[in-house]
């Protein structure tokens, strides 16, 4: 008589969660190019949005799963650790960015100069590149939290006069990989230089705008940069940390030039 041996069936659990978090892991892939295509923001964030929401519900699948192969005996259990690892992965970057929307004052527009932030050009040109948008200035209470939030976000001085340093500024703008909408060396009544500019960020390539005054000292100039963005109230950090490798690249350039 033959005898017949019964394998254990999969958690339904198990397959689900796996299931869920490979679907989760396509709508952010879905995401990130509608993003990159230049699809309205607010789209593409409820798309991102609904992937979270699905990775959440493969972990949830996934601990079912791990009560019922323990209780069962079930099969599933590579099964249930890759979808909890791959959903685990998707929910990183929302988990950071959470904990940087607790840690940071909720703020979108960040400046080396806390008294008097470089102004937008409100050219045509300008304008247009920034969907006719003018950023609004930022109370003093926010700005207070700004220097309490971000203490290394300075003015940046260079030893150089102006019209060098006004070129280090557009080589470090390019290698920064911004988008130079308008630039008007130093000169004219106030002896001020200035460039308005578009920043792209790395996850979602939003547009950033960025406003850049050049102002010649004796001996040296000062650089001021403002970075402001348009999507949302809190920026996780995003500006400060733009602007702080802006000045490191600032620097570099400036020391290349003096060589």
């Amino acid at each position: 008589m033959r005898r017949i041996i019964i394998e254990e069936p999969y958690s339904d659990s198990a397959l689900w969660s796996r299931r869920l978090a490979l679907f989760a892991a396509a709508v952010v892939g879905m995401g990130l190019l509608l993003a990159r295509a230049g699809l309205d923001p607010t789209a593409v964030l409820a798309v991102i949005g609904s992937a979270i929401i699905i990775a959440c519900l493969a972990m949830l699948c996934a601990g079912a799963a791990t009560v019922a192969i323990w209780r069962t005996g079930r099969k599933g259990v590579g099964l249930l650790i890759t979808g909890s690892l791959l959903a685990a992965l998707l929910l990183a970057y929302p988990a950071y960015l959470a904990v940087q929307a607790v840690r940071l004052p909720v703020l979108n527009d960040v400046s080396t100069d806390l008294d008097d932030p470089p102004a937008f050009s409100l050219s045509s040109k300008a304008m247009a590149a920034r969907n006719w948008i003018v950023p609004a200035s930022v109370p003093a209470a926010m700005r207070e939290l700004q220097a309490k939030a971000y203490p290394d976000v300075q003015p940046i001085y260079l030893d150089l006069d102006g019209d060098e340093a006004f070129k280090v500024v557009l080589q470090a703008a390019a290698a920064r990989h911004w988008k130079i909408i308008e630039a008007t060396p130093p000169g004219g009544r106030l002896g001020l230089g200035h460039v308005d500019a578009i920043a792209h960020g790395m996850v979602f390539g939003f547009p950033d705008d960025i406003a850049i005054r050049v102002t010649p000292l004796a001996g040296e100039t000062r650089v001021d940069v403002r970075s402001v963005s348009r999507i949302g109230r809190h920026d996780f950090g995003a500006n400060a940390r733009r602007i702080e490798a802006f000045a490191d690249e600032l620097n570099a350039e400036a020391d290349a030039d003096l060589k």
